[in-house]
């Protein structure tokens, strides 16, 4: 039995069948990191780590949204203060990348940059790894708070970048997972191909869908099984060697 952990999925967006399905019909042996968009989805996620045993927790803000007041901040930093011992990981956090091209012109960034240092310093004091969407542009700023609080267990989450940043983060010993968008996109492709397979892990960052062989079917777990194929073929390495080497590292990054 293939042994999967979905490294970056936000479970608590699945309706409650569907969940049901992913964990009670499958055939393989499967964990998920279930990351949260804002407090009500920190609550949901910590709710179904209590009725599922293989999902694991991460706790934060998802970026890509308005900035909550600071009344909002106070009451889940509170609760994952409360919660700490049951939280995973610090996640979702970063910076709103699609959200500032959206609004291009007229978007103020410093607010989400002090909320990330937030939850960066979080992080740091309660040894917790912190799960991060930083994309493009986004990368480098994020690696700058990184390293002024000599954070080590960093994962960027779905990364797309240039080949500076992506020297940078290789540098500075950082994850990045990949989801089923390997099998047909190119510059997804090219980032794998080059970074180190031992600061790989797999993702479905469901239920956001796919194209290619998977347009049309709701997002599960059980696909990884096809990217970590495509992740072999482009290393040219045998998959089971790579289903395990990727297993392997979301377990020394998630669960040591």
């Amino acid at each position: 039995m293939a042994k999967i952990i979905d490294s970056h999925i936000h479970l608590d967006q699945y309706d409650d069948d569907a969940i049901t399905e992913i964990f009670n019909r499958t055939t393989h042996q499967l964990s998920v990191i279930s990351v949260s968009n804002d407090l009500d989805s920190c609550k949901r996620n910590l709710d179904l780590s209590n009725v599922y045993p293989h999902v694991r927790p991460a706790f934060g803000f998802h970026p890509e949204q308005s900035l909550p007041g600071d009344q909002v901040i106070s009451e889940l930093f509170s609760w994952m203060e409360l919660h700490k011992e049951e939280m995973s990981a610090v996640g979702e956090v970063g910076l709103p990348y699609y959200l500032r091209k959206k609004h291009s012109g007229i978007f103020q960034i410093e607010g989400y940059i002090e909320l990330l240092e937030a939850f960066i310093k979080f992080a740091k004091k309660r040894d917790k790894p912190i799960a991060l969407h930083a994309v493009y542009d986004d990368a480098p700023i994020v690696c700058n708070l990184l390293e002024k609080h000599s954070i080590q267990k960093a994962h960027f989450h779905w990364f797309k970048g240039e080949s500076a940043i992506v020297r940078r983060l290789i540098s500075n010993g950082y994850y990045i997972s990949f989801t089923p968008d390997i099998i047909y996109e190119r510059e997804i492709q090219d980032i794998v191909r080059y970074y180190p397979l031992d600061r790989l892990m797999a993702e479905t960052d469901g239920p956001w869908p796919f194209e290619g062989p998977f347009k049309g079917q709701p997002t599960h777990p059980a696909m990884i099984l096809r990217s970590i194929k495509a992740l072999a073929h482009i290393r040219k390495i045998p998959s089971e060697i790579v289903q395990r080497q990727i297993y392997d590292n979301t377990v020394s990054f998630y669960y040591n």
